[in-house]
């Protein structure tokens, strides 16, 4: 007996839904049910595996609940045969775009129904305009045509960017990592101003190569990046912002402008990796070893295609770059974390337990640090100094029992406040009287009596 495609179709969304039309089953549990199967990936009769959004299993709910068996039919679409029937309909609408590059695959479709009465899908139309290379028309009516820039000084513009490398053996960890460079150009003369294979595709690993690339080629004015988690921070704006650099970001989907970029890490997985891989690559350590001495030897001193010149040598055509202060570049990549001192006078940074003063047990505090040197933290309470955050260390003895980190230097400042209060109290006391004065020391109604003649505190009549 013959198959019916439709019938096996109608069988086959049957057997997923038998559960859920049970008419014993309530709403509550259907819904359950449904999205169930919407959650699992189904055998087709074809072989394959498929997943039924919970929109559609409630649409062949309703089918057949409305028309049974028949309502779970395949619907042919309206539109079978149509383009072969018509073939000049495709033409009409290629015609159609090319006269209003606005109109949109769904108006074309639309205007082809009303007009002629038959019905061709969207999707049809849009694949027959992509072949016919009219689906760039919609934009703007021609394709877009981009320029070429260059900067007009080395230092005036870097451009940064991640490549993935192979995987790499670690040496603290088990297996192998994929190894990742982080790039970055000079625009001008196209020198590979810095870059370094590192083991993960962070912020910590972006501000490292844009610091060392800064002592060793200078300060740029602008660095253009893409929008990755490695770029788009507030560490690296405000590492920027510190160091007079403009931070600029390429537009989503838009790669044109880092045309350079990609040229040289085209050139770097012909000319570099190739021959790493071919004679193998031991760790990170020699990786990079490798890269710097091909970065000098090669890269940078090849005469370039488009500028005739070897990059170093435009680079440095340009005359000394301008450097750095050394204290404004260690402010610009210091970190900044807050946190709240337990009751054990301690805080935890980056994994690592630290001991600050007891006094700002239970205060929340903020740590500046160089991310490369961990081994002292600056501590702040309410944008004050507080001293420093020195790492804990756990004794065998629990007393004290906070150890004490260092406070900060004060400088004296030279106030007497006692020294003040007794001049205060002696004048509002004695003030400029002298002890002559006063009636106790004078002769009294007696005469020469009541006079201390000998000096030695005693009177005359007491003696």
């Amino acid at each position: 007996m013959p198959v019916d495609p439709a019938e096996a179709a109608a069988l086959f969304r049957f057997h997923l839904i038998a559960e859920a039309v049970n008419p014993a089953v309530g709403a509550a549990e259907r819904g359950l049910i449904i999205r169930g199967l919407a959650a699992l990936a189904h055998p087709h009769p074809d072989g394959t595996m498929r997943v039924y959004s919970r929109g559609t299993l409630d649409r062949w709910v309703r089918a057949y609940r409305a028309r049974g068996l028949e309502g779970l039919r395949p619907v042919p679409r309206s539109d079978v045969g149509a383009v072969r029937r018509h073939p000049e309909l495709l033409a009409e609408a290629a015609a159609l775009r090319a006269e209003v590059p606005a109109r949109s695959s769904g108006a074309i479709a639309d205007m082809l129904w009303r007009r002629h009465g038959v019905r061709v899908a969207e999707r049809t139309i849009r694949a027959h305009l992509r072949r016919r290379g009219l689906h760039r028309a919609a934009i703007g009516g021609v394709p877009r045509a981009f320029g070429r820039f260059e900067a007009e000084a080395p230092n005036e513009r870097w451009i940064t960017d991640v490549l993935v490398g192979p995987f790499v053996p670690h040496p603290r960890v088990a297996g192998s990592r994929r190894a990742k460079l982080f790039l970055i150009v000079d625009d001008h003369s196209r020198l590979l101003v810095h870059g370094r294979w590192m083991t993960e595709e962070n912020t910590r690993a972006g501000q490292d190569v844009l610091r060392e690339a800064i002592a060793r080629r200078g300060l740029p004015q602008v660095l253009y990046a893409d929008n990755g988690s490695p770029f788009a921070n507030a560490a690296l704006e405000r590492s920027c912002a510190v160091l007079g650099i403009r931070l600029v970001h390429s537009r989503p989907y838009s790669p044109q402008g880092r045309g350079k970029q990609e040229r040289l890490n085209r050139y770097i997985r012909q000319r570099f990796l190739a021959e790493a891989e071919a004679t193998g690559i031991a760790d990170f350590a020699s990786l990079n070893d490798r890269f710097m001495a091909w970065a000098e030897q090669v890269a940078n001193t090849r005469t370039h295609a488009e500028t005739n010149q070897t990059p170093i040598a435009r680079f440095t055509a340009g005359g000394p770059p301008r450097a750095a202060d050394p204290a404004t570049v260690a402010d610009a990549f210091r970190w900044s974390a807050v946190r709240l001192v337990t009751k054990t006078a301690s805080i935890s940074v980056t994994g690592r337990r630290y001991q600050v003063d007891p006094m700002l047990v239970g205060r929340r505090i903020e740590l500046r640090y160089d991310p490369t040197d961990m081994s002292c933290l600056e501590v702040f309470f309410e944008g004050w100094p507080a001293g420093v955050a020195t790492p804990l260390v756990i004794g065998a003895h629990v007393h004290p029992a906070v150890p004490q980190a260092q406070r900060p230097t004060l400088t004296p400042t030279g106030v007497d406040y006692l020294g003040m209060v007794l001049g205060a109290h002696e004048e509002a006391t004695v003030g400029t009287i002298s002890y002559r004065d006063v009636p106790l020391f004078n002769a009294g109604p007696g005469g020469d009596e009541d006079r201390d003649d000998d000096g030695d505190g005693h009177l005359g009549s007491a003696r």
